[in-house]
């Protein structure tokens, strides 16, 4: 007697288009923020995978913003043309010199690297930095730091170091009626004139934030926010997360990440995802599978 029933590989992968439908479904239409860097920028199979996430969102009608670091490319090229560098609670001090490698790296290679590669991967993608259009206007980033024998607080100069002041989402809506996905560079002018590097989650949170994406992902190194015993914390709240600030449970650098979830979701993001960059596809098992892979943040209830 011949078997005719289908393989069940052949079943699994139908159960878990089933699974997705609802999801589908839900986000048609929807508009998803993505911070890409960390790892998974720097490896080549996760940097192709990257790109066929993205171009898979957009095929399935959802219209996904990409907003990428480059820190450790930035360092690499200053170490190459002798440039030091220092940084300051995680913020690279930059001066004129610089500020312009920074501009080149980030807007020039990095930009158009990731624009090729979801390219190659059969989408349509555009590169812009915040310059473009005036999509990011960034004022000066001011810093304290305590002197650890006085105790007193001094103020840092980090140089050309900004944070978004105001965001004009025009030339983003008028890519993404086009059909292209657009690729943002962490560069902008201020009101002063002076080009100004912004920390890429903040640069991400703040257009999330001003086009009002349903979803905000954070695809950093580490799998999303950990409790004591290490296992991932999948839903938080801003109220939930102070606590777990206080006791010391979120600490060091998940908290600048974390506090910019906070800031998404409390203006109007539906829901701000920490995520393992370093997982192939980890995007797309957290969007369309029932468990997720991340950290969900969403604002408290009313």
């Amino acid at each position: 007697m011949i078997d005719n029933s289908p393989h069940p590989a052949l079943l699994a992968k139908t159960e878990t288009l089933i699974e997705a439908l609802p999801y589908l479904q839900r986000y048609a239409g929807a508009t998803f923020v993505v911070k890409y860097g960390g790892h998974a920028m720097g490896d080549a199979d996760l940097a192709q995978a990257f790109a066929e996430d993205i171009v898979l969102l957009k095929a399935v009608g959802i219209n996904p913003v990409v907003v990428h670091g480059g820190g450790p490319q930035i360092g690499a090229m200053l170490k190459r043309l002798g440039i030091r560098s220092e940084f300051v609670d995680g913020l690279r001090v930059t001066d004129a010199a610089t500020a312009e490698v920074a501009e080149m790296v980030l807007a020039g290679s990095i930009n158009k690297e990731i624009v090729a590669s979801i390219n190659r991967a059969g989408g349509s993608a555009a590169g812009v930095s915040g310059k473009d259009a005036n999509l990011v206007r960034a004022e000066k980033v001011s810093r304290t730091v305590r002197d650890p024998d006085s105790r007193i607080e001094q103020e840092v100069d980090l140089g050309f170091v900004g944070e978004p002041a105001h965001v004009d989402r025009t030339i983003i809506d008028t890519l993404l009626s086009a059909g292209i996905t657009p690729v943002i560079a962490p560069v902008a002018a201020g009101f002063d004139g002076h080009t100004y590097n912004i920390n890429a989650d903040t640069m991400a949170g703040a257009i999330a934030s001003a086009i009002g994406a349903a979803r905000f992902f954070l695809l950093t190194d580490v799998a999303g926010v950990l409790g004591r015993d290490g296992e991932v914390l999948t839903n938080l709240s801003p109220s939930k997360i102070a606590d777990l600030v206080a006791d010391g449970i979120i600490s060091g650098g998940m908290i600048p990440k974390i506090e910019t979830c906070v800031a998404a979701v409390n203006a109007g993001v539906d829901a701000a995802v920490i995520l393992d960059g370093r997982v192939p596809h980890a995007m797309l098992l957290e969007i369309f599978t029932r468990r997720g892979v991340g950290t969900l943040v969403r604002a408290d209830a009313a």
